[in-house]
């Protein structure tokens, strides 16, 4: 049995159907974005590309934490 997918990553599936952009460019925009911050680069998202708070939140979370463990 496969287990659920948890936290920001679970948001995925619905970004990519209602953004039409798969999860890697998302994140490529992120990281080649000049903002640093978090709630900048959420803000960011929403102003520029249109997406809803929990979506940008998601995609910022999880892309910054992994950027965190390199």
């Amino acid at each position: 049995m496969t287990s659920a997918v948890k936290g920001p990553a679970s948001y995925f599936p619905t970004i990519e159907k209602k953004y039409g952009r798969p999860i890697a460019e998302w994140k490529d925009l992120i990281r080649t974005s000049p903002l640093t911050k978090h709630m900048e680069l959420v803000n960011w998202l929403k102003a520029e590309h249109g997406l809803g708070h929990g979506h940008a939140n998601a995609l910022v979370a999880h892309t910054l934490a992994e950027n965190a463990g390199r």
